[in-house]
């Protein structure tokens, strides 16, 4: 049965005070790369709401949003991404979105009333990414209403900076959004080519420095959930392969010319047998023990043996979770 996958990528460049350059263009990215798996089989159904600069009315203001959100949060669905580029703003109360239609003490909508939507959303999964000044707020205690502060089981919220920091615009767009679809686009996937999102965090905390704004991820979550399915760096059949390679996980496979296809004495099994451990061997799965290289191993009659890595797949593949 096929998985019903919402998303709904906001973008607002178009402000009365401080415009932005690159907030449509983050939108416009992100549901580009969520529309389709890398094997370009469809994924996510989204929807854009978009303010470019210029635009004559406002288009993205307090009342569209929110309706957006309802419309997002409360049908129910297997998962459900939002993704917001625009400005953020704080006050002594909450941390909020900024829309188009802003003004003092009503800046737009607010992340405790975002997180209020998605607790009580019917989704399975939710996923919230905001790119804004200030997004730590979102999951943070409201001083006037903290009923609601908890994230349910199924939520996970990434957001560009801390609750006190700015978010930082670059190459018209986003740093956040372009390093989380670079997460996307495979630069986060695992062996299996899935990317979930404490990958995509490790992959943007990883790539801004200590003197840069600092992402925050917080989740809680029973199962991480694929958000897009990349090509993998090895076929799964040779990962579900491993135990009948390695049937014991700590010993080691001793090798001989005979599994080197270029030898003097060729094995046809043995080389077939060869080529899946070079294969494991290249993601960093199974290791040469006494040289540099799995072709040395072999034709120097050694052996080669699972990493820990490597033995972490084997418990994948013998359980027949992968």
């Amino acid at each position: 049965m096929a998985t019903m996958r919402r998303a709904l990528c906001v973008g607002i460049d178009n402000y009365k005070f401080g415009s932005l350059a690159g907030c449509v263009n983050d939108a416009k990215k992100m549901r580009s790369i969520l529309q389709r798996h890398q094997n370009n089989t469809p994924n996510f159904d989204c929807k854009l709401l978009l303010a470019p600069l210029g635009c004559k009315d406002d288009i993205v203001t307090r009342r569209s949003l929110r309706e957006s959100l309802e419309l997002l949060f409360k049908e129910p669905a297997d998962l459900v991404l939002l993704h917001f580029s625009g400005h953020g703003t704080v006050n002594n109360l909450d941390g909020f979105v900024v829309t188009q239609d802003a003004t003092s003490y009503d800046e737009g909508v607010a992340m405790s009333d975002i997180l209020k939507q998605a607790n009580d959303s019917k989704a399975t999964e939710i996923i919230i990414l905001l790119d804004c000044c200030f997004s730590g707020n979102l999951g943070n205690i409201p001083v006037v209403d903290n009923s609601k502060a908890q994230l349910r089981e199924g939520v996970s919220i990434l957001t560009a900076s801390r609750g006190d920091q700015p978010s930082v615009e670059e190459n018209g767009g986003g740093i956040f959004t372009s390093l989380v679809c670079d997460a996307l686009d495979g630069g986060a996937a695992d062996l299996l080519g899935e990317v979930t999102a404490p990958a995509i965090y490790a992959f943007v905390e990883a790539a801004l420095g200590a003197w840069d704004q600092r992402p925050l991820f917080k989740s809680h979550v029973s199962r991480l959930t694929s958000l897009r399915q990349c090509t993998p760096p090895i076929e799964r059949s040779i990962i579900q392969n491993i135990p009948m390679l390695f049937p014991v996980p700590a010993e080691d496979i001793s090798l001989d010319p005979g599994f080197e296809k270029t030898s003097t004495c060729p094995n046809a099994l043995k080389c077939a047998i060869f080529c899946q451990l070079q294969a494991l061997n290249r993601v960093h799965l199974v290791t040469p023990i006494g040289a540099e290289h799995m072709y040395d191993a072999a034709m120097q009659s050694l052996s080669c043996r699972l990493t820990p890595t490597g033995r972490y797949y084997w418990r994948l593949a013998n359980s027949g979770r992968v």
